[in-house]
């Protein structure tokens, strides 16, 4: 491996970053959704589909997530989401990071309950 080659592997990321539409054909063919908020975020407004596992209890390791299936992380903003979807990376998931968060899930039309 060339040294070009290992600052990209280096400076990568383990994840991708996928819009709402983006992240709506992943949660079409298999993908789990996860909120990565406080539970005082969650009740605040939450999509149907997505299952809340903040950011803290993934760090512990206590996620319940099966590893064949790709995770989409979902935050307020896309900051925790994509450590959240570094560390689910680190640890062999297929992992996403939502871009713009519960924001750009409603702005987009998509159903918050």
């Amino acid at each position: 491996m060339g040294l070009i080659d290992a600052l990209k592997k280096a400076f990568s990321k383990p994840y991708k970053t996928v819009s709402v539409a983006e992240a709506k054909e992943l949660l079409a063919s298999r993908a789990v959704l996860i909120d990565v908020r406080s539970a005082q975020e969650w009740r605040s407004g939450h999509a149907p589909q997505a299952k809340h596992l903040p950011l803290d209890r993934l760090q512990t390791g206590a996620s319940g997530l099966q590893k064949g299936r790709p995770v989409v992380a979902m935050c307020q903003s896309g900051v925790r989401s994509a450590s959240a979807a570094r560390l689910l990376a680190s640890q062999g998931y297929e992992a996403y990071s939502l871009r713009g968060g519960i924001g750009a899930w409603r702005q987009a039309g998509e159903p918050v309950r």
